[in-house]
């Protein structure tokens, strides 16, 4: 399983516009094929910070998902809504079940 944390730094002005973007772009990436999670998370101690928690199936689903139109789409954008560059984890993991 693959486990991305995107860390984003929104511009104030630019944060409703961001949402809006986001909710296009969450939906259309729970559709796909190997997607297993995607959730965008609020901070609860810094203004205007977020985090979208992704897990995938495979790397193939990631790559399938980075190429996509709706990705795509958002990506292109995202450099107006952004007062950082995103900062970007990923894990490579197993789901442990008690």
């Amino acid at each position: 399983m693959i486990i991305i944390h995107a860390g984003l730094a929104v511009k104030p002005e630019q944060e409703q516009a961001f949402l809006e973007a986001v909710n296009l772009l969450i939906p259309a990436s729970r559709a796909e094929e190997g997607n297993i999670s995607y959730a965008l998370l609020k901070d609860t101690e810094k203004d205007h910070r977020y985090t979208m928690v992704e897990l995938w199936k495979d790397v193939e689903a990631t790559t399938a998902h980075n190429t996509s139109a709706h990705f795509t789409a958002f990506v292109q954008k995202a450099q107006a809504y952004l007062a950082a560059p995103m900062d970007l984890q990923v894990f490579n993991g197993e789901q442990i079940n008690r």
